[in-house]
């Protein structure tokens, strides 16, 4: 857990992923068009991924956990929430208090 909190805490948008994850693909997309830089941590080419997969699925309580999308250090949900979060124009304050944008 605490390798996951220090990590999410290095950068204003860390998404958590494993290289097949396809919906890590739209998350991503969507910040890149924002204007927004995310630092993604692949865990399945980690050598510490699955003790973080375990700490996610304890943190998000669903498994797979991935994606897993930290804004400002806090954890904010999957890709349903990001874009839920979007759709309702809350997406881009969020970021904004993070630091992610400057719009």
């Amino acid at each position: 857990m605490d390798r996951v909190m220090k990590l999410a805490s290095q950068k204003a948008v860390v998404i958590f992923s494993t290289t097949s994850c396809c919906m890590t693909h739209t998350v991503t997309r969507l910040f890149c068009e924002l204007g927004v830089s995310t630092t993604v941590h692949e865990l399945d080419e980690d050598s510490k991924g699955k003790e973080m997969e375990k700490a996610l699925v304890k943190l998000l309580g669903r498994s797979p956990p991935v994606p897993a999308v930290f804004i400002g250090g806090k954890l904010i949900g999957s890709t349903d929430k990001i874009m839920s979060l979007h759709l309702g124009g809350n997406l881009v304050p969020l970021l904004r208090n993070a630091g992610a944008i400057w719009l």
